[in-house]
């Protein structure tokens, strides 16, 4: 099979849209013939090629997603132990680790622009295909479903992260973003679940696919299944996942370790995975550089030391359950044989990371999987089974068998969350498992040493949009 190529990405968004653009800060398209470009096939690949490319913003170890674990009881930095990411100063990172961001934080500002302009970029592609007869052809309906599903998972990322967030179903003129107001969150999952509706029944099967890496009809249905848990609706939730579930189409790796091989990408657990290639000149993988120990010179180039992995948990996993060691390093012994004792992400180390002297990682990220799939069934269905099938694979007892350390967590629902803790540590959902299970609020503030309430579970909307659009863009509660 091919992969989607994402070489000269920085090329095509040059060609397309700004790649730097900010939402309600629109810059100009180049001076190219669009609608000249938007007419072949080959053009409309050219152009997801762009899209595709959209994903290294959004998961990337800079992210909002990857940021967001320093809210969490999983991850924390140290002081003055932090390299800063592209657009964000480095005193703009502590704030994250106890909850003290100001709408003034160039992270915030950069979430909020990366993800506004990423859905320019595929607006711009989606209102071009409609237009033309190739968008009604078997390839461009597959192409719209993977637009609407790339524009559903952004919204829903932004409405997680700030609340109600302005809707943007075309691509915005910079006189239009002026009056493009916050819709409230009811407004915006009913967007979210038209476009995941609409992309499930266009979109292949996993097994249908072209090429590695590209969005597949399990992607949305798992997408779609994790709105509805986000929104309280179960029985929809079981309906969507449990679609994943009876396509046959994933299933469980034999051996956890699996999933980091990297001669073992792409398995048949992945339901959607970024693609990365390492190497000097190919989208190379940024993890584990970003999240090694704060310039240690000796694991890697230059460690970035966001993300480093807390004792919580460490402490969190079963004596024996393989899953600790293969998530997190206790520490490392440095050039001159001295232990370092500091715990540091596992999941994305790369043995063969050296070329020529530079780093080059080649590690996928992973947003979708068929254990979280799992997971999140037996939460919509109460089914300790499927939750049983995760901890099988890793030589555990199943809830309700003996041996299960029932007496700390003595529901299903801590089960799970406790599950879902350990299986998918550090891949970006803790956060906002416990917001949606309500338990973020007591979680927190026990691992943050001070009281954390719901206001201040969402992001301050970043100063600079309120500035440009007081109007129409007003502060949420706890930061005004």
């Amino acid at each position: 099979m091919k992969t989607i190529k994402v070489f000269a990405v920085a090329a095509i968004c040059g060609l397309l849209v700004s790649c730097s653009e900010d939402f309600l800060k629109l810059a100009p398209l180049s001076s190219m013939n669009e609608n000249s470009f938007y007419s072949t096939a080959e053009d409309f690949e050219t152009a997801m090629v762009s899209v595709y490319a959209t994903l290294y913003n959004e998961y990337g170890p800079n992210s909002s997603m990857s940021m967001s674990e320093l809210m969490t009881d999983e991850c924390l930095v140290y002081s003055g132990k932090v390299l800063s990411g592209s657009g964000v100063t480095t005193t703009d990172i502590y704030p994250f680790n106890d909850y003290s961001i100001l709408p003034s934080n160039t992270a915030v500002r950069s979430f909020w622009n990366t993800g506004y302009s990423d859905l320019n970029r595929i607006n711009k592609t989606l209102d071009k295909l409609v237009e033309t007869e190739f968008g009604s052809t078997a390839t461009g309906l597959q192409y719209q479903g993977a637009l609407r599903f790339f524009r559903a998972l952004y919204h829903f990322n932004l409405v997680r992260l700030f609340g109600p967030i302005p809707i943007v179903d075309h691509s915005v003129t910079v006189e239009e973003s002026y009056t493009i107001g916050r819709s409230p969150e009811a407004d915006v999952y009913s967007f979210i679940i038209d476009d995941l509706t609409f992309a499930k029944e266009n979109l292949p099967l996993q097994s249908k696919v072209s090429k590695t890496g590209e969005v597949s009809k399990g992607a949305a249905l798992t997408c779609l299944g994790e709105v509805y848990l986000t929104m309280g609706d179960k029985a929809k939730a079981a309906t969507a996942l449990g679609e994943v579930i009876s396509s046959n189409e994933y299933a469980l790796v034999d051996d956890y370790a699996d999933l980091w091989d990297m001669t073992k990408k792409n398995g048949k657990e992945s339901i959607l995975e970024i693609q990365h290639v390492a190497g000097a000149g190919n989208p190379s993988s940024p993890y584990f550089e970003r999240y090694a120990p704060f310039e240690n010179f000796y694991l890697t180039a230059q460690g970035g030391g966001i993300n480093q992995v807390t004792d919580i948990l460490w402490d969190n996993y079963e004596a024996g359950d393989p899953r600790r060691e293969l998530s997190v390093f206790p520490g490392y012994t440095n050039a001159s044989g001295t232990w370092v004792d500091i715990k540091f992400e596992h999941k994305w180390f790369d043995d063969n990371f050296l070329v020529n002297g530079l780093y080059y990682y080649g590690n996928n990220f992973i947003v979708y999987r068929y254990a979280d799939v799992l997971l999140m069934y037996a939460e919509a269905t109460g089914d300790a089974s499927y939750l049983n099938m995760v901890r099988a694979r890793v030589g555990l007892p199943g809830f309700g068998e003996a041996g299960y350390p029932s007496a700390q967590y003595p529901s299903l629902a801590l089960a799970i969350e406790h599950e879902r803790n350990v299986e998918l540590a550090l891949e970006f959902h803790r956060f906002f498992d416990l917001k949606r299970t309500g338990r973020a609020t007591a979680v927190f503030s026990a691992a943050k040493g001070k009281t954390i309430t719901e206001n201040m579970l969402v992001l301050p909307i970043p100063q600079e949009a309120i500035d440009q659009n007081p109007d129409v863009i007003q502060q949420n509660e706890y930061y005004k």
